[in-house]
C-alpha cells in the first residue's frame, strides 16, 4: 500500500498500490498522514511518488457507493487532514508524478509544495462526468492555476498535459520519464544544502502569509524575518557569505 525509504537526508514515500490506481482509500490516506508526521529526524525533503502508469486516481470509489452521510464525511476529513498534514510540517514535499494523476490524486499533486512529472503525465478532476464535482480537490487546484484555469478543469473533466500543466504552475516541470527521479533529487538536494530551520521557517511563513492581504502579510512577514535574523544558522550565513567561506549549519 505505502513504501517507506530513507535515503540520506530523503523520506520517500511510495504508493504501491498500481492495480487499484493507487487509489487514495482511507486506509492509505491515514497511512500517509502518520507517515508525515512521524518523519524521521534525519529528513530533509520528502518525496512523494507512486508505482505504475497511474499516480492516484483519486478517491477510492468503492468507499463512495451506498454510504452514510456520515460515512462520506470522515472520507473527506480524512482527505483534508491528509493535505493540511503535507503542508504543516516542516519539511519540504516534491511530488514525483510518473503518471495520469485525477480527482483527489491530482489534488494530491497540487497540495504538495513542489511537484515534478514525466512529460507524459496528465492531470485531471473529471468528477463532474460522474455526478460528484471535484470541490475538495478545488481548494488546492485554485490556490495552484488560478480561477478559470481550475474552473475549466473542474467544468469540463477534461485532462491536461505535463507541459500544459507546467505552464498553469500546477507541477514546476515536466521532464523526460527516465530524467523524472534525477531531477527530483536534484530538487530536493538544492534544498537540502540550506539550513534546516530556515527551510522550515520558510515554508511555515509561505503558507500563513498566502491568505492574507498585502498590509498584514508585510506586517506579519517582517516579524518573522526579524525573529529569524536572530537565529545562529542566520548569523553563520551571514558571517560565512562576508568572510566569504563555507556556512556550517546547525544539526
Amino acid at each position: 500500500m505505502l513504501t517507506i525509504a530513507h535515503p540520506g537526508s530523503f523520506t520517500i514515500l511510495t504508493l504501491n498500490q498500481p492495480a487499484r490506481r493507487n487509489a487514495l482509500s482511507l486506509e492509505l490516506m491515514r497511512a500517509l498522514t502518520a507517515a508525515l508526521r512521524g518523519l524521521p529526524a534525519t529528513t530533509r525533503v520528502v518525496i512523494l511518488a507512486a508505482e505504475g502508469p497511474v499516480f492516484s486516481s483519486g478517491h477510492d470509489l468503492r468507499e463512495m457507493r451506498g454510504r452514510s452521510l456520515e460515512d462520506y464525511r470522515e472520507v473527506f476529513a480524512v482527505c483534508t487532514g491528509l493535505m493540511q498534514a503535507i503542508q504543516a510540517i516542516p519539511q519540504p514535499v516534491i511530488a514525483e508524478v510518473q503518471g495520469t494523476a485525477t480527482a483527489a490524486g491530482c489534488q494530491l499533486v497540487a497540495a504538495c509544495d513542489l511537484a515534478i512529472a514525466a512529460d507524459t503525465a496528465t492531470f485531471a478532476t473529471p468528477g463532474v462526468k460522474i455526478g460528484l464535482f471535484c470541490s475538495t480537490p478545488m481548494v488546492e487546484l485554485t490556490r495552484s492555476i488560478g480561477r478559470k484555469r481550475a474552473l475549466e478543469m473542474l467544468l469540463t473533466g477534461q485532462p491536461i498535459s505535463a507541459a500544459l500543466a507546467a505552464d498553469w504552475g500546477l507541477i514546476n516541470r515536466a521532464v523526460p520519464f527516465k530524467l523524472l527521479r534525477p531531477t527530483t533529487l536534484e530538487l530536493g538536494e538544492s534544498i537540502a544544502a540550506a539550513a534546516r530551520c530556515t527551510v522550515a521557517t520558510g515554508k511555515h511563513a509561505y503558507y500563513a502569509q498566502a491568505g492574507l492581504d498585502t498590509a498584514p502579510a508585510y506586517a506579519l512577514m517582517q516579524e518573522v524575518m526579524s525573529t529569524n535574523a536572530t537565529a545562529v544558522d542566520a548569523q553563520e550565513g551571514i558571517g560565512a557569505f562576508l568572510d566569504k567561506r563555507p556556512p556550517v549549519w546547525q544539526p
